[in-house]
């Protein structure tokens, strides 16, 4: 996510978690300004999922990424290769693109290499650049996803540590002890937690969702890439 767009909807996650707070039942606000922070972390988590659920979903092009790959594999079987070129094209998408790529610089050394080993050489040259770019754009923002996970869970112990202190501050300064007004000010307090702990969850299980969707299609693309190279080879072969 780009900086431009990212500090707005912080902002706006920031401010809407403050006036959720401001608006909450008593019981809610007694957690604390913390409440703020970590719900701001779960608004941002929802956010960062959502933009990686439509990333990941445009990753695989505009059709069956299986259908695609059995047609470009049978028009390089038949040697058109213009016709491969076309068909990533119409795909696009991750693998689309990077198998695209590849396709168009052989094309464009083929005719003219005198050795079909340099052309084949160009074609994994251009394969592996246009997947160290396609790469970190599946990878974005995980980070950033596995960071918030990681910080609701200190912020919302925090926030239970603070409750705590306050709620044995005010039996202090009130005298007595009063089981149940400190029974009311532990639970105000472990209300921090049970919001860190449920945004470090959904954190976690996207993080891992989206690593093994980046995962899948980073092999698939390495191994269309392998299938590709090698009929070219065969194509130069015959």
């Amino acid at each position: 996510m780009r900086k431009a767009i990212f500090i707005p909807i912080f902002v706006l996650s920031v401010v809407v978690a403050w006036f959720i707070w401001v608006n909450a039942p008593e019981f809610f606000k007694q957690s604390g300004p913390l409440l703020v922070v970590g719900l701001t972390c779960l608004f941002l988590v929802f956010i960062f999922s959502v933009e990686r659920f439509i990333v990941l979903w445009r990753a695989g092009g505009r059709g069956s990424v299986a259908a695609f790959v059995r047609k470009l594999k049978g028009s390089l079987e038949a040697g058109r290769v213009e016709e491969a070129v076309e068909y990533c094209k119409r795909q696009g998408g991750s693998l689309a693109n990077v198998i695209g790529a590849g396709l168009t610089r052989y094309h464009a050394v083929a005719g003219v290499a005198e050795d079909p080993a340099a052309a084949l050489g160009e074609t994994r040259r251009a394969l592996h650049e246009a997947n160290s770019l396609e790469s970190p754009l599946l990878e974005r923002n995980l980070t950033a996803l596995s960071t918030l996970a990681s910080i609701a869970t200190l912020i919302g112990l925090l926030g239970t540590v603070v409750g705590m202190i306050r709620a044995f501050l005010g039996m202090a300064h009130a005298g007595a002890p009063d089981a149940t007004q400190l029974a009311r000010g532990i639970s105000e307090a472990l209300v921090s937690t049970a919001l860190g702990l449920t945004t470090a969850i959904i954190g976690t299980v996207l993080y891992n969702y989206f690593t093994t969707r980046v995962d899948g299609f980073n092999t698939q693309t390495a191994e269309t890439a392998y299938e590709v190279l090698q009929l070219l080879e065969n194509r130069k072969g015959a």
